[in-house]
């Protein structure tokens, strides 16, 4: 049982934060910069450091439960630590493969069915409404992708003239 727990925790938490985070990174580097290099070059920074971070956040969260074992606590940060780099790194694969603009779009279909099946998965053993679930995973998903556009877009023509 301990396992399966940790074993969620970590999951869960990472491949939403690997897709999300990713995403934004991405959309952000494309809408300010339009170079593939800066975007790859992104994803590789986000699929180790953030992945790194964030097993240390989810560690020293689960240490924060008194109840929750060692082993416990060492299994959800492992659990983030590789769901989020393989997710990360998995938006590696549209870049090489694609055209920039086409390997954004080509990965937020990817991020989106990722969420989506996460969420379903996740709406189910709740026994709530999977519609819902996705519905709102999904609108989170996009705001960060819009944010993140605007932002790339400002920068660009912030400091297009500066440099």
């Amino acid at each position: 049982m301990a396992l399966n727990r940790a074993f969620k925790t970590g999951a869960g938490f990472g491949l939403t934060s690997g897709v999300i985070t990713t995403l934004g990174l991405m959309v952000g580097l494309h809408a300010g910069t339009h170079s593939t290099t800066a975007v790859l070059g992104g994803v590789v920074t986000i699929a180790i450091a953030d992945a790194l971070s964030d097993a240390l956040g989810i560690h020293v969260a689960e240490e924060a439960h008194p109840e929750r074992s060692s082993r416990h606590v060492w299994q959800a940060t492992a659990a983030t630590f590789v769901a989020k780099f393989f997710t990360a790194i998995s938006f590696v694969v549209p870049l090489l493969l694609f055209e920039l603009a086409t390997a954004i779009v080509v990965s937020m279909v990817w991020g989106g069915a990722v969420l989506a099946l996460l969420s379903y998965r996740l709406a189910r053993a709740q026994g709530v409404a999977p519609w819902k679930v996705i519905g709102e995973h999904l609108l989170i998903a996009a705001v960060v992708v819009v944010l993140t556009h605007g932002v790339g877009e400002w920068v660009a023509a912030t400091w297009a003239t500066a440099g």
